[in-house]
């Protein structure tokens, strides 16, 4: 028995995982609806008629707002990680963790600097006499 001895169970259960998987979408398939009626193609909720169409564009605001929550919610994730393990991380753990937070705030403070966290209308630069 060497280093690779448990891999084997590894492979057993990919293996059991993807039978499942399989084995429920031909499940589905035949046991699923086979008519097409109008009524199938609606989608439906809660048993009230949709009203209006459903695919609307978000503004770009919206996309930011979810990105800087994922990677705060990832910064807060981590810090809890390392907080909850201070001790045994020791000065090392504390390095690389001020290291994480301050290239965070790099980033942020660029983001700041281009105007990534403007959302109002950008104002118009006032062009000055003389050319310039």
């Amino acid at each position: 028995m060497g280093e690779n001895a448990h891999y084997w169970v590894l492979l057993v259960y990919a293996l059991v995982v993807i039978a499942l998987v399989a084995g429920m979408i031909v499940a589905s398939h035949f046991l699923g609806q086979k008519h097409m009626l109008r009524a199938t193609r609606e989608p439906f909720e809660s048993g009230v008629v949709p009203v209006g169409y459903g695919r609307f564009r978000l503004p770009v605001q919206f996309y930011l707002i979810a990105m800087f929550f994922v990677i705060f919610d990832l910064e807060a994730a981590f810090l809890y990680a390392w907080a909850s393990a201070v001790r045994q991380a020791g000065w090392s753990g504390y390095a690389v963790m001020a290291v994480f937070i301050i290239t965070l705030l790099a980033a942020l403070a660029y983001l700041w600097r281009v105007g990534a966290l403007e959302w109002g209308p950008r104002p118009r630069r006032r062009v000055q006499a003389g050319g310039r």
